[in-house]
């Protein structure tokens, strides 16, 4: 099985506008954003959707929110909002196969849904 964009990303092997870097979790800059901030948050342990995280290790799930939380809370966000988004599948639109959510912001994002 190949690498993902993402694996490259974390060896080194691709670049990315890192904005974010702990001992377990990095976010970086999506390369074709859907909004004036659009980031990509990994944790440095591969797994391949929510759900296998969710079975392998619900401790990485905390450690990818506690990042986000970290993000958007230093960055301001809170007050204006943003959106964190994930999928699974690819009926649910995932293209890359490695657990990562999006985070959204920086400005008024269309309603999604009646939420």
């Amino acid at each position: 099985m190949s690498e993902t964009v993402f694996e490259k990303i974390l060896s080194g092997e691709l670049p990315a506008d890192f904005v974010y870097e702990d001992d377990k979790v990095v976010a970086f800059k999506d390369l074709y954003p859907q909004a004036k901030i659009h980031l990509l948050f990994i944790h440095r342990e591969k797994t391949s959707h929510v759900n296998e995280m969710m079975q392998k290790s619900e401790s990485q799930l905390l450690d990818l929110f506690r990042a986000i939380n970290r993000y958007v809370e230093q960055h301001n966000l809170t007050e204006k909002g943003f959106r964190i988004v994930t999928n699974c599948g690819k009926e649910g639109g995932q293209t890359v196969f490695y657990t990562h959510f999006h985070l959204l912001a920086g400005e008024q994002l269309a309603s999604f849904g009646r939420s």
